[in-house]
């Protein structure tokens, strides 16, 4: 069965491995007696992401990814296993759908006229400021 991510790219559930660990948050007695986190990994290079897609989230994931090209995401928020599964699962979905827009090119702009002459202009009130603060030399008196 597919994940459906965007419009064009989905993942297979196959490379979605969920792994159920008790959990040390609320849940009282029953903290030591129900597996509730889960620990959700995503094979990335087994998936047919694009290249460039798998690229943006490896960096996205940082320390989340192994060396391996595994994407791990801890789900521990919640006190039902099943609450646990959904968030984990929509982390991974939002987490390639960030991946999955392409950053905007990044235009070069030159500084106007204006902006120039107000630089320079804070510049020179600044050294006169400044030059006023200087001591005064008897030869100057």
């Amino acid at each position: 069965m597919m994940i459906r991510i965007t419009r064009d790219i989905s993942i297979d559930e196959n490379n979605v491995r969920e792994e159920f660990t008790r959990d040390s948050g609320p849940g009282g007695q029953n903290v030591n007696k129900v597996a509730t986190a889960v620990q959700l990994r995503f094979d990335v290079n087994a998936s047919h992401l694009p290249h460039d897609v798998r690229g943006r989230l490896a960096r996205l994931a940082g320390r989340r990814m192994t060396e391996d090209g595994v994407l791990i995401i801890d789900a521990r928020r919640y006190r039902r296993q099943n609450r646990n599964r959904q968030d984990a699962m929509a982390r991974l979905v939002e987490l390639i759908r960030k991946a999955a827009k392409k950053p905007k090119r990044r235009r070069k702009t030159t500084p106007t006229l204006a902006s120039k002459e107000r630089r320079l202009d804070t510049k020179h009130h600044r050294g006169r400021t400044k030059s006023l603060r200087r001591s005064v030399t008897p030869s100057e008196q």
